[in-house]
């Protein structure tokens, strides 16, 4: 193997590699902020993951690796104090915030804490300043998924390390506007799913191998993978549209932890699809079937994050466009690489069988955590 394709190979691996230990190591994490602005008065709720707030302050007192109501509640006002710090809202002057209530509620990736917000802002009108520091400091995937309500005026905004400061007006919001944000949800959502990479990506690495008798070899031409690879990603996109489509809608509907448990299934049959063949030709019809429960997935995401009314095709369509697009930046990514060392040893040994190993491994324990709502790997 000449030194630039052995390198590429390494990079492969070592890509594969990090993104393996990244999911092992922490899960990429949302607050989920409701707000309502009506002149003066402020109201809504914050939710924030246990996880979180146990990797900030550190909530198990116990280290048993279970936050109780108990941890929770002696550290409250730690919480209380850690969370509006890093909150801030101006309306002619900065609005006084306060923390009226708390509880505990689940999302579909575990606990969280609910704080119920109140208090008053100098100005009855005019335009709200939004400023959202919350885990940036130690957590760059971190992102704040905020619903507004101003005078009576829906919007919805994600708030990064990028844009953590945002500004909003009363009155209605350009659809365009809308369409640009959904857009840039669904890149980062396919980005940020590791569940989602692993099983597109156990679907591309046989694309450029062929079966034999004598085992694997590569394709002739690079014409033949990209066919291939158009199939799959093509009947993977169809397929988790149509669903995440009925699911964002509200029209059908399935409890979280079947998603995710078949999300992990998924993956772990695509992998281990690679090591022991039974469906070898036609894989986009598999990646159109399990496409349809990683549409439910997806699906989740929006739940958390809203629909304008005003907009919601427009955004329905941005978000699926979007996660199309990080799609294609993944393929554009890996497929020319993956082709340019097909013949090697390397590729077939170290990243088709190797990588379907480790694929097939990891998705296996999160498929027994999501089933048995256990915690084997930690974050």
């Amino acid at each position: 193997m000449t030194p630039w394709r052995r390198w590429i190979g390494w990079a492969l691996l070592v890509l594969g590699l990090a993104a393996a230990s990244a999911a092992q190591a922490h899960k990429a994490s949302d607050s989920y902020l409701v707000l309502e602005v009506a002149g003066h008065r402020v109201s809504g709720q914050w939710d924030i993951a246990l996880r979180d707030i146990d990797f900030a302050l550190g909530l198990d007192l116990d280290g048993d690796g279970r936050i109780t109501w108990g941890e929770l509640r002696a550290r409250q006002a730690d919480v209380d104090a850690w969370a509006l710090g890093r909150l801030a809202l101006q309306r002619g002057g900065a609005c006084a915030l306060g923390v009226t209530q708390h509880l505990v509620d689940e999302h579909t990736d575990g606990g969280y804490a609910v704080l119920r917000l109140a208090g008053d802002c100098p100005a009855a009108q005019g335009e709200l300043a939004l400023d959202y520091r919350l885990l940036f400091e130690v957590d760059a995937l971190h992102r704040g998924l905020l619903r507004l309500s101003l005078d009576g005026t829906p919007q919805t905004a994600v708030l990064s390390p990028d844009q953590p400061s945002q500004r909003f007006r009363p009155g209605e919001r350009s659809r365009l506007a809308a369409f640009g944000q959904y857009l840039v949800e669904g890149v980062w959502h396919i980005w940020i799913g590791f569940d989602h990479i692993l099983f597109l990506l156990s679907l591309l690495l046989p694309a450029v191998l062929v079966r034999s008798a004598a085992g694997w070899r590569g394709v002739a031409r690079f014409r033949l993978a990209l066919h291939e690879v158009l199939w799959v990603v093509t009947a993977f996109t169809a397929a988790h549209s149509i669903t995440l489509s009925l699911a964002a809608l509200e029209v059908v509907t399935l409890p979280s932890r079947w998603v995710e448990s078949a999300i992990a299934a998924s993956v772990v049959l695509a992998a281990l699809n690679n090591l022991v063949p039974v469906v070898q030709r036609r894989r986009w019809v598999v990646a159109f079937g399990f496409g349809l429960i990683h549409g439910f997935g997806f699906a989740s995401v929006l739940t958390e994050l809203g629909l304008p009314a005003q907009a919601l095709v427009l955004s329905l369509l941005g978000f699926n466009l979007g996660v199309e697009l990080g799609q294609l930046a993944i393929v554009a990514a890996f497929l020319p690489a993956a082709y340019l060392l097909r013949n090697s040893a390397f590729y077939r040994r170290g990243v088709f069988v190797g990588g379907s190993l480790l694929t097939a491994a990891l998705a296996g324990v999160w498929l027994v955590e999501r089933a048995f709502d256990l915690r084997l790997l930690g974050g």
